[in-house]
């Protein structure tokens, strides 16, 4: 204390103290109790009635050679009559693929989930999938209803009959299985689940519209490729049913399975269309080569070749072959050209009739890749997509080049034909030496073979196309069915619970915290310290009553506070000689700070340790000595404006203190400015200051009025006294100004009204005896 009285400004306290910041918050624990509790109570309650959301996932495995997918057995067994099964799959494609609208909609579709059953608890409602008790079918032409949320509820009568419930309307009574008229439509409810057979119930049905249900659908739909170097796809679907999300993955793949297996089969289908058209058409011909070689014989009467053509026969028999196959490959390549110049751009071109090392077998597998492609993503994309643009683009160019390979095909067959055609010149010349009817006979015989090992090819692609069919595999893999996990996603208790204990927290901290950027008033010592430079003597903490007089029995902080500081008042009056009365005046910026509280208990102090007081209202524009203790209404004021009035009148002395008087303030003056200026007054404390030993004087507040300035000179000591949580701190500036200036002589500053328990002031009272009051009686502050 002796250093702050001789340089409070080299001891200024740092500007942020951590145990002080804390002790704000942690004298407000009850309102972070109660926050915590109540925040938790909502989390408990959101939880309780919050519909929880659970997660189904299934895996799938993309067939596709790329990316190491597992081809087909079967397809490998049967060698190259596997190619037909299309190109190879492409993983991010099939990932476009499965999130389409069109997929997604037809599962929609075969689940019929866009109509709902709710059933209605007393609590809360929930969803029941495959087990409500009722179902019904809303038959309706109208646009509307494709375009609104329709709304129905079933309530249970009895077994037979129900009531109808339109958007909360009530339509009647009706029975189970009847055609209702309403306005959109008719409606029909049938019983679906005998379980609810003797139950009641109440179950609002909801039926939106396709479109809303596939673009919600699609947007809960996650498809995530499990790794860069597989082709595993993980989809996964939250829904508040288990049952629902697993059955829409599992019917979503099965679905996504059989439209791939379609577009895989439509090469084949196309193929086996073509090549039954033929064979009709070789079977007719075939027949008529072989009536006309039954009509040969019977009419030249023939049953076996001559055995001196054989040797001749033998010699021609390579070339008879190589121009049978000339023939046969010129007329299938004559079938082909001709059947893509009428097939349509999206039509598939069979693929298996040309041989493999033909440069045009290549080209046709490739034109239906492209052709495949090009079909299931247009399936669901616009007209003007630039991927489906651009694959029309590649059709278009490589059925062109079919159309050329063709030619030269055609072209090199020809010319090879034209070379057989010359050697059989040759033979022919030859045969002159064979009898005529041998001759006609092998003609006819020819085309007989000819027509024959035709009809044998087209069987044998018959039989192959019907293998690929039987040997189209699925196009993924199922490996894990969809399956929910046992913990829902949302809501997480421990998250939420968690968040409800932060917010506990943060709501009373926030509002402590701006409520204390917001307070501009003196807490503590501290705020003393760090805006003043005038010497702190202590603080008074908060009384339990401000109409309390110190006594000697006072054991309260608060009488310790004032004990102490009557010790640190005597270091600030050692120049006063000792046959003189020590004068200290009192005074504060406002009123109400409590310098009247402190004057007459520090004068008490002082009586108490044997000294002769004289206690002395000199705020006579508002004196409040008669609120501590019964005063007449004749004090300072009327001597000093009186010549008939002696000292000795004005001053009462208390009947509990042995040498404790007060000089009451007395009338309030009209001009007590001027009455302050009378040198009766100096002439009053050079009398009493002989007559006494310590004199205190409860002055009037600087800011307001001259009064105390006035009266200034006649003080040894001046204790200004700032009364915590009351006077702002921008306030302070006057005390300060008033030090600097010399204006109020040897000043000092004593806190006032400090809480001990917020750590603004100091612990005071060992050993007190005083009863402990409850919190609620704690509401009485000291002035």
């Amino acid at each position: 204390m002796l250093n702050n009285l001789e340089s409070s400004e080299e001891n200024k306290e740092s500007d942020f103290n951590i145990r002080e910041q804390l002790e704000k918050y942690i004298y407000h624990w009850k309102w972070f109790l109660l926050a915590t509790i109540f925040t938790i109570m909502l989390a408990f309650l959101y939880i309780r009635y919050a519909t929880p959301q659970y997660r189904a996932v299934a895996a799938i495995l993309i067939k596709d050679d790329k990316n190491g997918g597992l081809a087909s057995e079967f397809a490998s067994a049967i060698g190259e009559f596997g190619k037909m099964s299309g190109a190879k799959s492409n993983v991010e494609n099939e990932i476009e693929v499965i999130k389409s609208r069109t997929l997604t909609e037809k599962t929609i579709k075969t689940l019929k989930l866009d109509v709902s059953y709710i059933n209605q608890g007393r609590v809360k409602s929930g969803e029941i999938y495959l087990e409500s008790p009722i179902s019904l079918e809303f038959n309706s032409d109208s646009t509307q209803y494709r375009s609104e949320i329709n709304y129905f509820t079933i309530e249970h009568v009895d077994f037979d009959t129900f009531i109808l419930k339109v958007k909360d309307s009530e339509l009647g009574i009706f029975k189970y299985g009847s055609v209702i008229k309403i306005k959109n439509g008719t409606v029909i409810v049938t019983r679906s689940n005998q379980k609810f057979k003797n139950k009641p119930f109440l179950i609002d049905v909801v039926i939106r519209p396709i479109s809303v249900v596939t673009e919600d659908y699609r947007k809960r739909l996650g498809i995530n490729l499990v790794g860069k170097n597989t082709s595993v796809i993980e989809l996964s679907l939250i829904d508040p049913v288990k049952k629902k999300s697993e059955d829409f993955l599992n019917t979503l793949i099965k679905i996504y399975n059989d439209d791939a297996i379609e577009d895989k089969n439509l090469v084949s289908q196309k193929t086996s269309k073509f090549i039954a058209e033929r064979l009709e058409l070789i079977t007719e011909e075939l027949t008529d080569v072989e009536k006309n070689v039954e009509g040969f014989k019977n009419k030249n009467k023939l049953t076996d070749i001559p055995s001196e053509a054989e040797l001749f026969l033998e010699n021609g028999a390579e070339y008879e072959k190589n121009l049978i196959e000339t023939e046969i490959q010129l007329n299938v390549v004559n079938s082909m050209a001709d059947f893509l110049n009428k097939s349509k751009p999206d039509d598939l071109v069979p693929g298996n009739l040309i041989g493999s090392e033909s440069e045009a077998a290549s080209l046709i597998g490739d034109y239906n890749k492209l052709v495949i492609e090009r079909n299931r993503i247009a399936a669901g994309a616009t007209v003007n997509n630039p991927v489906v643009n651009n694959l029309d683009q590649k059709i278009i160019a490589l059925k062109f080049n079919i159309s050329q390979s063709l030619s030269r095909l055609k072209s090199s067959l020809v010319i090879k034909k034209r070379d057989l055609d010359r050697q059989g010149s040759v033979i022919g010349g030859k045969k002159a030496q064979v009898p005529r009817l041998e001759r006609e006979f092998r003609i006819i015989d020819r085309q007989q073979k000819v027509k024959e090992a035709l009809y044998l090819f087209l069987l044998q692609k018959r039989e192959e196309t019907a293998i690929t069919l039987a040997a189209t595999d699925q196009n993924a893999k199922v490996i894990d069915s969809g399956l929910t996990g046992e913990l829902p996603v949302s809501p997480k208790k421990g998250v939420i619970f968690l968040v409800a204990l932060i917010l506990g927290i943060l709501i009373p901290f926030l509002i402590i915290y701006i409520l204390d950027l917001l307070d501009t008033k003196v807490k503590g010592r501290p705020d003393i310290e760090k805006n003043l430079t005038i010497p702190f003597l202590g603080d008074v903490p908060r009384s339990e009553s401000h109409e309390e007089i110190i006594s000697v029995n006072s054991r309260s902080s608060s009488a310790e506070a004032l004990r102490i500081l009557r010790t640190n008042v005597e270091f600030m009056l050692n120049h006063v000689p000792e046959n003189k009365a020590k004068t200290i005046f009192l005074t504060s910026t406002l009123p109400g700070e409590g310098k009247t509280f402190i004057a007459v208990n520090l004068a008490g102090t002082f009586a108490l340790s044997g000294k002769k007081v004289l206690l002395i209202g000199m705020d006579i524009r508002n004196p409040k000595l008669d609120e501590y203790m019964s005063l007449p209404n004749k004090g300072l004021t009327n001597y000093l404006s009186s010549n008939d009035i002696r000292l000795n009148d004005i001053i009462i002395k208390q009947n509990d203190y042995e040498n404790f008087s007060v000089m009451p303030a007395g009338i309030i003056p009209p001009n007590p400015a001027e009455l302050l200026m009378n040198k009766k007054l100096e002439l009053m404390f050079e009398q009493l200051k002989d007559e006494y030993d310590y004199i205190i004087v409860d002055t009037a507040p600087v800011s307001l009025v001259t009064d105390t300035l006035l009266i200034a000179k006649n003080a040894d000591a001046f204790v200004y006294v700032i009364r915590s949580n009351y006077l702002d701190k921008r306030l302070l500036k006057i005390p300060q100004t008033l030090y600097n200036q010399g204006k109020l002589p040897n000043m000092s500053v004593v806190l006032n009204d400090t809480d001990t328990k917020k750590g603004y002031g100091y612990g005071y009272g060992y050993g007190a005896t005083e009863e402990k009051k409850p919190w609620y009686k704690n509401h009485r502050f000291s002035k």
